[in-house]
């Protein structure tokens, strides 16, 4: 669950530094019918709480709100803290194969968002994936979980491969 809250929070900065806006458009973006909710989605309420921990944290920041007809919106924006943050988190490879689904596949949706290079980063994102996958083929074992463990690693390896021949 720590690792969920931390990925929904890192999630939500980068979309705020990308762009400044207001908690529901946040929720738009993730929600399953959305740009990033495609491939992971973020319930409206777990938005606003990783809001509300950016925010105590320091990598966030709302705008006051104006007065207005009807439901007034406060814009969310990035704090230099924010920025720096969501840099390091883009740049870092992902630690564990069964992270791909999840949090591989939505950091490259928002680095080709930024415009950041993926040829570099699949590169290290291979290299460190690269020990992990070989002593999982190299593994004896013939368990059901290490057969599922095997095919995934290697799906892995072709995800990697394909994605770096389409750019």
């Amino acid at each position: 669950a720590k690792q969920d809250a931390q990925l929904a929070r890192d999630v939500v900065l980068v979309l705020v530094v990308l762009e400044p806006r207001h908690g529901w458009a946040i929720h738009d973006e993730l929600a399953p019918t959305g740009q990033i909710g495609r491939a992971w989605t973020l319930s409206r309420q777990l938005v606003y709480r990783a809001i509300d921990t950016l925010e105590a944290d320091g990598f966030v920041k709302r705008a006051k709100p104006k007065d207005g007809g009807g439901g007034d919106k406060v814009i969310i924006s990035p704090t230099a803290k924010g920025k720096a943050h969501a840099q390091q988190w883009l740049e870092e490879p992902v630690a564990h194969l069964r992270d791909v689904r999840t949090e591989l596949v939505v950091k490259i949706m928002l680095r080709e968002r930024a415009g950041l290079s993926l040829l570099k980063f699949i590169e290290i994102q291979r290299e460190t994936f690269i020990p992990l996958i070989q002593a999982i083929e190299n593994s004896p074992a013939d368990t059901p979980v290490d057969m599922w463990r095997r095919e995934s690693a290697s799906a892995v390896k072709r995800y990697l491969t394909r994605l770096e021949k389409s750019l």
